[in-house]
């Protein structure tokens, strides 16, 4: 794999972040650049740090605001600047909607861990991606 996938987190539980960025770093070319626990504090990072990063992962329920709201902030994102969503809450309305706000993959925390390793892998491997 010949580069990182600057990845940034939005994940307000501490356990399922070290977690997932622990075996995305493992398992993946995933560095991860930041992370936030708030809307609020995602929305600035994403503001200020718009060429940054290539991908990011995105809980829906936060300890402030929304995910939805971070993912409405990603909206105007560089074409190779990906985002998705990692949730326990995954419903088919859930999916809608996200796909609505133009976010590329929704991934269940409960069952679908592996497919989002397999989408990094895959993401890492696009020419864009670099």
């Amino acid at each position: 794999m010949s580069g990182r996938l600057h990845t940034y987190i939005v994940e307000d539980n501490v356990t399922i972040r070290e977690n997932l960025v622990g075996t995305l770093e493992e398992l993946t070319p995933v560095s991860a650049v930041g992370y936030a626990e708030t809307e609020t504090d995602a929305r600035q990072w994403l503001r200020d740090h718009r060429g940054d990063w290539q991908l990011a992962i995105v809980d829906l329920f936060l300890k402030e605001g929304s995910g939805l709201g971070v993912l409405n902030a990603c909206r105007e994102r560089k074409p190779q600047q990906k985002v998705v969503v990692l949730s326990n809450y995954a419903t088919p309305d859930i999916r809608r909607r996200c796909a609505q706000l133009g976010v590329d993959a929704v991934f269940d925390k409960s069952n679908e861990i592996d497919a989002l390793v397999d989408y990094c892998l895959w993401q890492s491997q696009q020419p864009t991606a670099h």
